[in-house]
């Protein structure tokens, strides 16, 4: 018997379309508008934008969704949340109303679009990632929903067109008992009859259920008009799992274009540590010195990455490369010049002689700088300070070495004794903020830990400039940067010392 080969077309029958020509074929394009200031990202981007435009805006987005999830691992509530996350969506990722008649509505919708589909791309390659992005996409819009114009939100609910079957009057009067009693707030009769009720399965409606604020019926969950906001929020939510998950499958395609795919893989690793370049723009104290004699008296405003290199560097008057390439590139971003940065070192390194300094370790550090070394590295003033993001993915100190994130790769004995040694913690009264570095550590939360630190340790300052408003909640942002931190330490002590003196 001759086996069939059904997966052949027959001649007859085949297809008459030509593979090259679908492949090459000019896209039909969906034009898009944008009526509403609130989005469910139903509707992928079509129009053309630059790779500069495509990894800066989905940076802006990353860096408020980086601070929803630093609210989140410190416990703040959800008015203290949006007071601090506010600011730096007015920064970051504007969105005016229609009734503002902004000359700039069109381009802040579709920047707020586009990155939000930049990053379905660069989060949806596990689940962790797809949850978290889930998760945290979800908090942003619930902030804008509440924070959004009653009228305008209201239009916005009714464009989406949601398959919610309304309560007819014989039914509400039929459960009328029931809803007073299992809805919050349900007690008024007259409340209840002019209310609209809407009825669907109760899975949609899973957070309200747990809330225990609505009825549960036959597999039916039924919702007041006050409760609209967590069914949109249910339903975006549901939308947006479905998405990343089509997403996820599409993903492999990518993989062809050499230009995106180091762009997303960059992206997805930034959620978990975000990265920043130093805010080098940040005026330090006119007062302030920074030399090579200063930096001892200066240590005290390093981070514990930092100040662990210094002291090691006093210690045993030696680092080796990977320390020093760290450490350089942090005094470098402080503002020390490159003299004074190689008497540092020269001074620092007391066990060798000048000959063997200039030989083994001179040429390094004015490569840091771009003195000397290619074209490229002068044109581009050498390298630039680590961020948190880079010292935190780079890999663990062996034997003798001492650079990378103490957070890491201290033991949690061995940086609780290295914290309360430097002051930076007092193990005796502390009990609280150790209880937290350690619950940050072991969920591998350090920049975090980090940042936890920083507030416990200048408490003081940043009650009294929080009060006087000399900064604002975006100037005291989550810090993702040791440069960051060295600025923030010695401006706000700058800050209260000049109050105090007036």
């Amino acid at each position: 018997m001759i086996r069939q080969d059904f997966s052949r077309i027959d001649p007859k029958r085949r297809a008459t379309f030509d593979h090259k020509r679908r492949q090459f074929a000019t896209p039909s394009y969906k034009p898009l508008d944008y009526p509403h200031r609130l989005n469910f990202y139903e509707t992928p981007p079509t129009a053309e934008i630059t790779l500069e435009q495509f990894e800066q805006w989905a940076i802006d987005r990353l860096r408020v969704l980086s601070e929803l999830e630093a609210c989140s691992f410190r416990n703040k509530t959800p008015l203290e949340t949006t007071q601090h996350i506010k600011p730096l969506l007015e920064k970051y990722l504007p969105l005016s109303s229609n009734s503002s008649n902004s000359s700039l509505l069109h381009t802040e919708r579709q920047k707020d679009h586009y990155s939000h589909f930049i990053l379905r791309l660069a989060f949806s390659g596990t689940e962790d990632l797809r949850k978290r992005f889930v998760r945290f996409e979800t908090a942003l819009f619930r902030m804008r929903f509440s924070l959004d114009d009653g009228r305008e939100r209201s239009t916005f609910v009714e464009s989406l067109k949601f398959d919610w079957d309304v309560v007819d009057e014989q039914e509400k009067k039929l459960l009328a008992a029931e809803l007073m009693a299992c809805t919050p707030g349900g007690g008024n009769k007259q409340r209840l009859e002019d209310e609209n009720w809407f009825k669907l399965d109760w899975e949609r409606v899973s957070e309200l259920v747990e809330g225990r604020r609505v009825l549960v019926k036959m597999g039916k969950a039924y919702v007041p008009t006050r409760e609209q906001g967590s069914m949109v929020l249910s339903e975006f939510t549901g939308r947006l799992e479905r998405a990343l998950e089509l997403t996820s499958r599409a993903l492999p395609r990518l993989d062809e274009d050499d230009r995106l795919t180091p762009i997303l893989n960059h992206l997805s690793q930034n959620f978990s540590t975000p990265s920043s370049i130093a805010d080098l723009s940040t005026p330090l104290p006119g007062g302030l010195t920074i030399n090579s004699s200063t930096i001892d008296s200066l240590s005290v405003h390093f981070p514990a990455c930092m100040r662990n290199l210094h002291l090691t560097l006093r210690r045993t008057h030696h680092l080796k490369h990977y320390s020093r390439l760290q450490y350089s590139l942090f005094l470098k971003g402080i503002g020390l010049s490159l003299e004074e940065c190689l008497i540092f070192w020269r001074s620092g390194f007391k066990n060798i002689t000048d000959d063997n300094f200039n030989k083994e370790y001179r040429y390094n550090i004015r490569h840091v700088y771009g003195d000397v070394g290619g074209d490229a590295n002068r044109r581009g003033r050498g390298y630039s300070p680590f961020s948190c993001q880079k010292i935190l993915t780079e890999r663990l100190p062996g034997p003798g070495e001492t650079h990378g994130c103490p957070y890491r790769s201290f033991s949690v004995e061995n940086l609780l004794a290295f914290l309360n040694g430097t002051g930076l913690v007092d193990g005796q009264s502390d009990r609280e903020l150790i209880r937290g570095i350690k619950e940050d550590v072991e969920k591998k939360r350090y920049h975090i830990a980090c940042n936890r630190v920083f507030e416990a340790s200048h408490a003081n300052q940043l009650k009294k400039v929080k009060e006087e408003g000399t900064m604002s909640a975006a100037d005291l942002d989550t810090i993702v940067h040791p440069n960051t931190y060295f600025r923030r330490s010695v401006n706000l002590l700058a800050l209260t010392e000049k109050k105090m003196e007036e």
